[in-house]
C-alpha cells in the first residue's frame, strides 16, 4: 500500500476512476498491523485494478478529517469517484472480498 500524506493527492487518485482502496490505521494500533497485510494479499490476488493507500491518522489528521474516520482500523472502497462501502474495525477479510467482488466485475470487467 501506498503511503498517502496530502488530502489533495488522494482526492487526485479517487477522481482518477479507478477502484480506490484506502485503508486507515494508527501507529500504536494492534488489529491495524494484523489486519493490513491480509486484506493487500487479498485484494491485490482477486482485484489487481484495485489502488492501494494507506493513511496514518495519526500523522495525516486533515486526510482523517475529511473522510471522518473515528475509529482505526478502517477501510473505504471507492468506484467510479464514489466511497461505495465502508469497513470499520472488526471485518471479515473473506465476507469483505466476496460484496465488492460484483461492483469489481461491473466495474472493472
Amino acid at each position: 500500500m501506498k503511503q498517502i500524506e496530502k488530502l489533495e493527492e488522494l482526492q487526485n487518485r479517487i477522481n482518477t476512476g479507478n477502484p480506490v482502496l484506502v485503508y486507515f490505521s494508527g501507529e500504536n494500533c494492534s488489529v491495524c498491523k494484523v489486519l493490513k497485510p491480509k486484506i493487500e494479499e487479498e485484494v491485490k490476488k482477486a482485484f489487481p485494478k484495485f489502488e492501494l493507500f494507506e493513511v496514518k491518522t495519526d500523522f495525516d489528521k486533515e486526510v482523517t478529517a475529511h473522510f471522518m474516520i473515528f475509529s482505526i482500523p478502517a477501510t473505504l472502497i471507492f468506484f467510479d469517484k464514489k466511497e461505495f462501502k465502508r469497513y470499520g474495525r472488526n471485518m471479515s477479510v473473506p465476507l469483505f472480498i466476496e460484496e465488492i467482488k460484483r461492483p469489481y466485475d461491473l466495474m472493472c470487467e
